[in-house]
């Protein structure tokens, strides 16, 4: 097989277990906090974070809102949306958040990620992290673009010969032509909040235990936000399951 089809074929494959690899890398982040913790106690040294915890989860809070600003103002089956079915993509999105960024969401994703990854306290496990994200997402996007670029021929080559991958070009936006949708964040984002302050509570709770050398949980911000998110979650999850509030035409 060419390397081209098997770059695609990866990345048909990779976008069905996307979720997966980053939670693996970050079960491999909290063995490796739980081993620098043990150590540092066994030697009689103070556990601390040279990575202030308000910082890492300012990163990872600008990720989510880097997902809700493009989910909230995206249509029904656009921008190569991988299904069982294939890749679906009704219309190519080039206004708002895709006028300056060809990959939004990846963006989000690895922000809010590397967010978790950084409570490591470890930069050597953040680079790894990063670059394993890099190639991992790379093949997916590859097979992505290969998609729009077949469905939609020329105008996909003009948008993404003037929109980068990754970093946002800030001088070429272009407003966004349909309205910001509540309801399509509600339903689609609704677990991210939850999952974000889930990570940082386990953290914290690691660390207050083996300072303590006993499961220790301790009544702080960590456990009070993970509390108010999950009630969050299940209720929204509730309203999606048993209503129709949150239904639309075309989101």
């Amino acid at each position: 097989m060419a390397l081209r089809e098997e770059l695609q074929k990866q990345g048909d494959f990779l976008f069905r277990y996307r979720s997966n690899l980053p939670l693996i890398l970050i079960i491999f982040g909290i063995g490796l906090k739980v081993y620098q913790d043990v150590m540092a106690v066994q030697a009689g040294d103070e556990l601390s974070q040279n990575i202030p915890v308000l910082f890492s989860l300012s990163v990872g809070l600008l990720g989510l809102f880097v997902r809700i600003i493009t989910v909230g103002y995206t249509p029904r089956n656009t921008s190569g949306r991988n299904t069982s079915q294939g890749q679906v993509a009704d219309k190519l999105n080039t206004t708002g958040i895709y006028s300056l960024i060809r990959n939004p969401l990846y963006l989000g994703n690895y922000l809010m990620w590397v967010s978790v990854a950084l409570l490591t306290d470890n930069l050597w496990f953040t680079a790894l992290f990063s670059l394993v994200f890099w190639i991992y997402y790379e093949r997916i996007v590859y097979s992505e673009e290969a998609f729009l670029r077949v469905k939609f021929g020329d105008t996909y080559l003009k948008w993404a010969e003037k929109t980068p991958p990754f970093l946002p070009k800030f001088f070429s936006y272009k407003s966004n032509i349909i309205s910001f949708s509540w309801k399509k964040i509600l339903k689609k984002e609704k677990n991210g909040l939850f999952a974000l302050f889930l990570l940082f509570w386990i953290f914290q709770v690691i660390g207050d235990s083996i300072k303590h050398q006993d499961f220790t949980i301790e009544y702080n911000w960590q456990l009070y936000s993970t509390i108010a998110t999950a009630v969050i979650y299940l209720l929204i999850r509730s309203i999606r399951k048993n209503t129709k509030l949150l239904n639309e035409t075309d989101r």
